[in-house]
């Protein structure tokens, strides 16, 4: 057999040379790092924390109250309830669960999510496609708007209002006009989060009650993307659950002392709760 060593050891020194030729002392490829390709690393998505709850203080509800928007301010609980026949906007006391000023809405609609804004509180309806507003002081009804779909909660940044509809879209309003600016959809992740049912503004982020559920969610409204899951199972036990009692619903906040409120629509209490991250 002829001795092919000698044309292997050229062959080999040939391959060393063109390579050194192509890329030993050329430009670095486009993304490498030390003349090594750089690993594309993606970006790992936080997920939402999960949070349980612990009761702090337990106050009484009315009874007839179909909890719909709730919030806090100047010492009060403020609530629109609704039902047709029996929706109003309320001033609440939180001691004695007692409505110290009070207006009833016509039978003709429903009402839904509340918010104050610029000394006026606007109060949405579910299908009737109008918002009202009153002067916070007297309850003098000031203003009404027309806006297309339902309407189910509503909050404010202290500069625009947040509705949202029963979807997985909040709409973010114009206070002077209702007109809606933007939209964005929640997600937890890449999938919707539907039900979206009463919201309040806490700390930069949105909370809102999951309807039919015992669950609250929090939003960064600049993503759309939940942070937080707030399971409030088991929150009005079930031996007092009576019959005409509905799903939790109503957040409350007050930013002077950091409290939390939460009840549900013809539930006899009112929580203040903590979360605790689980």
């Amino acid at each position: 057999m002829r001795n092919l060593f000698p044309a292997v050891l050229t062959v080999i020194s040939l391959i060393v040379v063109a390579v050194s030729a192509c890329g030993g002392r050329g430009p670095k490829a486009k993304g490498s790092v030390g003349g090594q390709a750089e690993r594309s690393v993606p970006k790992q998505r936080q997920g939402a924390v999960s949070y349980t709850y612990k009761v702090k203080n337990v106050y009484p509800h009315d009874i007839d109250s179909y909890t719909q928007g709730l919030y806090w301010h100047d010492g009060y609980l403020w609530e629109g309830t609704g039902e047709y026949g029996n929706s109003k906007l309320r001033k609440v006391a939180l001691e004695s669960g007692e409505a110290e000023r009070e207006i009833a809405l016509e039978n003709k609609y429903f009402g839904e999510g509340i918010a104050l804004l610029g000394g006026r509180i606007y109060q949405l309806t579910w299908r009737e496609g109008e918002a009202f507003v009153y002067d916070a002081d007297t309850f003098k009804k000031t203003a009404a708007f027309k806006y297309g779909g339902e309407g189910w909660g509503l909050t404010t940044d202290g500069e625009k209002l947040y509705m949202s509809d029963g979807s997985s879209t909040i709409k973010v309003l114009d206070p002077e006009n209702f007109s809606v600016k933007s939209t964005f959809e929640v997600r937890d992740g890449r999938l919707p989060v539907t039900m979206l049912n009463e919201l309040e503004w806490i700390d930069g982020k949105i909370w809102a009650n999951v309807y039919l559920t015992d669950e609250i969610v929090i939003i960064d409204p600049a993503t759309g993307q939940l942070s937080g899951r707030v399971d409030l199972s088991g929150l009005l036990p079930r031996m007092e659950r009576m019959p005409y009692m509905d799903v939790l619903n109503g957040i409350a906040y007050d930013s002077g002392t950091g409290r939390i409120f939460v009840t549900g629509k013809k539930w006899h209490k009112l929580f203040e709760i903590e979360l605790v991250e689980r």
